[in-house]
């Protein structure tokens, strides 16, 4: 394959420390040059000005659906759209049917992303067996089989023993417990975010306090116990306190963040816009 030089774009890699103007060599799939100026050689070039290089970006919670709602979407489709826009690793949330609650539901997804998948395909699997809250799934089966964490996407721990032995688990695994965090009996019915809009529009709310208790409970499990807790989703301000405080107390605690909580507001549930609906919903 003929090296590629990537020329004048802006280097980013936070893992080194870099954001500057530059370009990169790229030979054989590595990279083997990066500097300002480009060397002298025979190589393809693709012009960067104006645009941001930098490495391969993570999804840490995508939904592949596959097995069972194909309809939906295919490890083959979503690892393609991943791939379009910039990805080259998404983690699959256990949102399948089945769930990935056992050895040979990861097995499955590991071996379908080795055949049609366009990048790599970490398997999260599932805390509960049947993403139920019922029965604690047998995380070192599910991580010995590939899993790198584990989830009841969509549906929180609400059981706080049941949490609590999965944060022992994770502390013996040293992989992660993603926490879907809504109190049950506060989201009930709920539509749209709690306030104004929602009184004016005659929906029924979800407060805010719906989330953070929750993640307020998985911070003190985290801290008695001392495994990781990962708090998925995170649309409240309230939770960023909370987690930003169990940081500085040294808590096994990280959380993540979708782009449409970072970028739309309640206000686009005007006009009962259904594709504004989402969960936890926008504030």
């Amino acid at each position: 394959m003929k090296a590629i030089l990537i020329k004048d774009g802006r280097i980013i890699d936070p893992g080194q420390g870099i954001d500057e103007l530059g370009s990169l060599l790229l030979s054989e799939g590595k990279i083997a040059w990066r500097k300002a100026v480009p060397p002298q050689g025979d190589y393809d070039i693709l012009y960067a000005e104006g645009m941001v290089v930098c490495p391969g970006f993570i999804d840490l919670h995508c939904h592949l659906r596959q097995p069972g709602f194909e309809e939906k979407e295919t490890i083959a489709t979503g690892t393609r759209a991943a791939a379009k826009g910039g990805f080259t690793t998404v983690c699959a949330m256990p949102n399948t049917s089945p769930p990935l609650d056992n050895k040979e539901t990861i097995e499955y997804v590991r071996a379908e992303a080795e055949k049609s998948g366009a990048i790599r395909v970490l398997p999260i699997g599932c805390v509960t067996r049947g993403r139920k809250g019922e029965e604690l799934a047998d995380m070192a089966e599910l991580a010995g089989a590939g899993a790198i964490g584990f989830s009841d996407d969509g549906s929180p721990v609400k059981d706080p023993e049941i949490m609590r032995r999965a944060l022992e688990r994770s502390r013996e695994l040293g992989l992660p417990v993603i926490d879907h965090c809504e109190e049950p009996s506060l989201i009930e019915g709920g539509q749209m975010n709690e306030g104004e809009l929602a009184r004016r529009l005659g929906l029924r709310g979800i407060p805010p306090a719906s989330e953070e208790i929750m993640v307020s409970r998985d911070i003190m499990l985290a801290r008695m116990i001392g495994g990781h807790v990962h708090i998925a989703h995170v649309s409240t301000s309230g939770a960023v306190a909370l987690i930003r405080n169990g940081k500085r107390q040294g808590i096994k605690v990280t959380a993540e963040v979708t782009p449409h909580h970072l970028t739309l507001t309640e206000e686009e549930c005007n006009g009962y816009n259904t594709n504004a609906k989402v969960s936890p919903p926008l504030r």
